[in-house]
């Protein structure tokens, strides 16, 4: 099941691309996402097999009808009826993906002991995108374990420069030392 909805998320996409949507149906897509999140009973009860399928339907049609464009409207209906709804951040994953690529984004994950500063969070922003040459869609993330730096995750490579990471490196090889 995990891989026919991100083999739907691409279709969706490609649907989009082709309708010049794409950047609509993106922004929708995290806004249903949100409602899911938010309402994860909404999800079980569009999938309760007791409900008859149209009623279903029906309930999608009334949440968001007029809300979101009619191909993400008849998305989300393909996915309740194959039964893979709750997949749907799968098919937001794979769509998302393909965004990013024709997009000229990518994402990166920070990982700070604190917070940073709205100055600090542009520095590092302005740095990614000039290491990756693309455009930075940013999550930070706050690990109080890490005493201290930036841990980086951009384009498949980690990048620690935390003092946790800098100590883990140190006991290693120090460990390794054949005395």
């Amino acid at each position: 099941m995990t891989n026919a909805a991100g083999l739907y998320g691409q279709s969706l996409y490609d649907l989009a691309a082709e309708e010049n949507l794409t950047d609509e149906i993106m922004q929708e897509m995290d806004t249903v996402d949100g409602i899911f999140r938010e309402n994860p009973d909404y999800i079980r009860l569009l999938l309760e097999p007791s409900i008859h399928r149209g009623d279903r339907l029906r309930l999608l049609d009334d949440a968001f009808r007029d809300q979101i464009h009619p191909y993400l409207l008849n998305f989300l209906k393909v996915l309740t009826e194959k039964g893979l709804l709750r997949e749907y951040r799968r098919s937001l994953k794979r769509f998302r993906t393909d965004y990013n690529r024709d997009h000229g984004i990518t994402e990166a994950v920070v990982t700070t002991a604190v917070p940073l500063t709205d100055s600090e969070r542009d520095a590092l922003l302005g740095r990614l995108e000039k290491i990756s040459g693309k455009k930075v869609f940013l999550t930070q993330k706050v690990n109080t374990g890490l005493l201290a730096g930036v841990r980086v995750e951009l384009d498949g490579r980690s990048y620690d420069g935390t003092v946790k990471g800098r100590l883990d490196d140190l006991r290693s090889k120090v460990s390794n030392t054949v005395i």
